[in-house]
């Protein structure tokens, strides 16, 4: 099924199970909407819900697109650069290029620099945490869904290889985060006192996030 939404034709993926009993739109990355019902439901029905709810679904294509492009392209901390290919297996910053050998390895280029700065700014935070909490220690990997985790257990934090793309105060803020956790393992108001306490400015970095 195809559907207008505003400006937009936008593809509708049906999924109807017997136990759902609620209706529910989202949209994903591949911009299509995914209408997740019961079974009764008859596709004239969804129809009349979609176009009901458009101004919501409108503005859930308008956050994917967003998203997808602050995910085009060569980005470091923050700064988009124009990629120019070059040979070699050499990756070069320059002041608004980034000159990339054919036969490099973008992947193992960012985790050098990640490994590098995200310990540094995991000690920098630690070294002036108002709480008293266990030194932990760093993992880098590319994670979906989630932008750092903390294992008590374990004392050690996850942080997320694609922070390396986004501006250092996004960095700072889940490290802070995730430090947070080693005093309140949920996310209750004395979790978000801790979090307001080492890092003021941590709403606004949470709504900058979302655009990722």
């Amino acid at each position: 099924m195809q559907i207008e939404i505003k400006d937009c034709i936008v593809d509708v993926v049906i999924t109807k199970k017997m136990g759902t009993k609620n209706t529910y739109f989202r949209v994903k990355n591949d911009l299509k909407l995914y209408v997740s019902t019961n079974s009764f439901l008859s596709d004239r029905q969804i129809k009349k819900m979609i176009i009901e709810n458009e101004d919501s679904i409108y503005n859930m294509i308008v956050k994917q697109k967003k998203r997808a492009e602050n995910n085009t392209g060569f980005y470091y901390l923050g700064k988009q650069y124009d990629i120019v290919f070059v040979t070699g297996k050499e990756i070069t910053l320059g002041e608004n290029k980034v000159f990339i050998g054919r036969e490099a390895n973008l992947e193992k280029w960012y985790q050098k620099k990640a490994k590098v700065l995200f310990q540094e700014r995991l000690d920098y935070w630690y070294s002036i945490f108002t709480k008293k909490i266990p030194y932990p220690s760093l993992t880098i990997r590319k994670m979906t869904s989630r932008w750092g985790v903390c294992n008590s257990k374990l004392k050690r934090v996850t942080l997320n290889l694609e922070l390396i793309k986004r501006d250092i105060c996004c960095l700072d803020y889940v490290i802070v985060h995730e430090l947070s956790h080693f005093k309140e393992m949920n996310h209750s108001d004395k979790f978000w006192k801790v979090v307001e306490e080492n890092y003021p400015n941590y709403k606004k970095i949470r709504k900058i996030m979302k655009d990722y």
